[in-house]
């Protein structure tokens, strides 16, 4: 019998296996949509797992860095790096612009990419167009809110959309898609064009989620009024409703635009965060009622805490949903778009994309 003896006994190491070279591949916002349509419910599942792992901390979210322009003070660029644990173990990075002036030439106000990298090798695998999976992630977070922030008390059942572009569209459909139904849906921009056209939207979409009238709010005062559930939607760079009074009959506000609301509101109101050291910063409407009060007690918890009963919430007092947004939300949505497309066989390969891949050339 012939006897196999291994490069170690004779003092030399086995060399390693060669490493697989990296892929890297470009996901179209076509392909996005695709993969992310008519997926309601799975992606807002997606979402609650993702702040479930967040407030476990198993993910790594640091803060927001905010690329500002003296020359254009109206825009920005924000990147959002992040890693996610559990059965996502990815880590990424969202490059997300904000350009106002876009829409007077038509285009949207906002634009995007996501990075995925690989966890054993950090190499990144994949390019997405982001600002589908951006607005998702957030009306998905906006839906699951709603969902848990309105337990205890009745169902709302007139909604109102302060605000009418895509973050307005995206939440009014990931709302209908996991089930609510509204009598009535109201409607308030600063643009009558834009109020019109969402107007229209809402009555022409087969999955509207009301079963009743769809009206145009002259003031913002009439829309928040009439409404038990009431969505901010907006571009706003500081507060612009002030008076506690409109909110007498105690809705449920999802204040996603985040600088709408006077800090005197808040203070008069239940609030809820998605995580508290992001959103008190860069002037937001929680940042702006810390600066007032000098602390954070106005703070009832995070939609974490909620979620896992350390925090209950009154019912004869408004409640505020205010989420700065997490870069993880981003990392669970673009990686499930691309194991979607992945799976389908349609990546895009860019084909020796990484080109110095041996050490010594």
């Amino acid at each position: 019998m012939t006897s196999v003896t291994s490069p170690a006994a004779h003092g030399t190491a086995p060399h390693p296996a060669p490493a697989p070279v990296p892929s890297f591949s470009v996901i179209s916002g076509a392909q996005v949509r695709q993969a992310l349509e008519g997926r309601e419910k799975q992606i807002v599942e997606l979402v609650e797992s993702a702040y479930r792992l967040h407030g476990r901390g198993d993910s790594v979210n640091p803060p927001s860095y905010f690329l500002r322009f003296p020359d254009r003070p109206n825009s920005r660029i924000i990147a959002l790096p992040a890693s996610l644990g559990g059965p996502v173990g990815v880590d990424g990075l969202k490059w997300i612009s904000s350009f106002p002036d876009n829409v007077a030439a038509g285009l949207p106000r906002a634009s995007a990419v996501l990075i995925l990298n690989d966890r054993e090798t950090g190499y990144p695998f994949a390019c997405l167009e982001s600002s589908i999976i951006s607005a998702t992630r957030t009306a998905a977070s906006a839906a699951l809110a709603a969902d848990w922030l309105t337990r205890g008390r009745s169902r709302p059942t007139r909604v109102g959309f302060f605000g009418t572009g895509l973050i307005a569209r995206y939440i009014h459909t990931f709302l209908a898609g996991t089930g609510w139904t509204f009598d009535s849906i109201g409607v308030h921009d600063l643009s009558a064009d834009s109020a019109a056209g969402f107007r229209g939207y809402l009555r022409q979409d087969g999955r509207a989620g009301h079963t009743g009238r769809v009206t145009v709010h002259d003031s913002a005062e009439e829309l928040v009024r009439s409404s038990d559930l009431v969505v901010f939607a907006t571009v706003a760079g500081q507060p612009h409703v002030t008076d506690p009074a409109w909110f007498a009959h105690h809705p449920v506000v999802l204040h996603v635009s985040l600088r709408d609301l006077a800090p005197e509101i808040l203070l008069a109101s239940a609030n809820v965060v998605d995580d508290v050291e992001h959103c008190l910063k860069a002037d937001t409407s929680p940042h702006l009622a810390e600066q007032l009060t000098g602390n954070r007690d106005f703070l009832d918890g995070t939609l974490h805490d909620v979620m896992t009963g350390r925090t209950s919430l009154p019912t004869d007092r408004t409640v505020i949903f205010s989420p700065f947004g997490l870069g993880v939300l981003d990392l669970a949505v673009g990686s499930y778009v691309h194991d979607e497309v992945a799976r389908t066989g349609a990546l895009h390969v860019i084909d020796d994309f990484f080109h110095e891949l041996r050490r010594y050339g």
